[in-house]
């Protein structure tokens, strides 16, 4: 979602006047049994997933079932979640936050939920180097909000055939969120899927990739050393810098397979080639 703002651009030594699309940034309030949980600064797309998905990272909920009614008012800007039983995360576990779109503190880390939601991968799911490049091209390209305005993140669940479902948000957590509350809602089994993300691989992203569930997260961009410990903890394949025809495996890279050059049939993963 996008608008368009008259700017004044530099090229070429010279001063050009033109409108250009802007991301949009919208705040949302989340209630929760009237009582309020946090506020998310958002693209104002999909805000039932997005909710869902916060929540269950967040230990809220366990499945979609657990909540009773869920309204969002947008001209407000705040969505009322009502469950069928009491908040499940005691308060003293959390602590009431502004979550913003941006990086650093805007997030707190290692919550107690934290630990009870991230679940450690039992993912036998294997992918070939190519296909891992060309999801990543393939979820690049599907987002027309980031060509229009370069300033969203991009996110999707994907299987071994392709995207099964992608968004894009301000917030590279929200696109997640969204992603996940996707699944739930439309109870998308997660264990064999594969996360492909376009922003850094940070240690809350492969925080929130692991309560999601997957065993690969595929990332355009760097991991720090904090996720890939996080990865290596949690049996999470991280791949990341998938660029072009290349990418690094930064952890558990016995599930990234590459075909033999002398029999197509057969197929040996990158951890066969460094222990022979």
């Amino acid at each position: 979602m996008s608008s368009q703002r008259p700017i004044v651009k530099f090229r070429d030594g010279q001063f050009h006047y033109e409108n250009d699309e802007i991301v949009t940034e919208f705040p949302l309030t989340i209630f929760v049994n009237d009582n309020e949980f946090a506020t998310m600064v958002c693209t104002p797309m999909y805000f039932e997933e997005m909710v869902v998905g916060f929540l269950a990272s967040e230990g809220v909920i366990r499945f979609i079932d657990d909540i009773k009614n869920m309204r969002i008012d947008r001209d407000k800007g705040i969505a009322y979640i009502e469950l069928h039983a009491e908040q499940t995360v005691s308060q003293q576990y959390y602590s009431k936050r502004f979550i913003g779109s941006c990086c650093g503190k805007s997030r707190q880390f290692y919550f107690y939920n934290d630990v009870i939601t991230a679940k450690t991968s039992t993912s036998n799911m294997t992918i070939e180097a190519g296909k891992c490049i060309q999801l990543m091209s393939q979820m690049q390209e599907s987002s027309n909000v980031f060509k229009q305005t370069g300033g969203v993140h991009n996110a999707a669940i994907c299987d071994s055939d392709g995207i099964i479902v992608s968004h894009t948000d301000i917030g590279r957590h929200n696109a997640l969120d969204k992603l996940y509350g996707h699944c739930l809602m439309n109870r998308i089994p997660i264990k064999d899927k594969v996360l492909v993300f376009s922003g850094r691989l940070s240690s809350e992203v492969l925080m929130k990739a692991a309560k999601i569930g997957v065993g690969i997260v595929l990332s355009k961009s760097a991991p720090t050393d904090l996720a890939i410990k996080l990865a290596d903890d949690l049996n999470i394949t991280a791949v990341g810098f998938i660029r072009g025809t290349t990418f690094n495996i930064y952890s558990h890279p016995e599930r990234i397979t590459a075909e033999k050059t002398f029999n197509k049939t057969e197929q040996t993963t990158v951890s066969d080639v460094t222990n022979s």
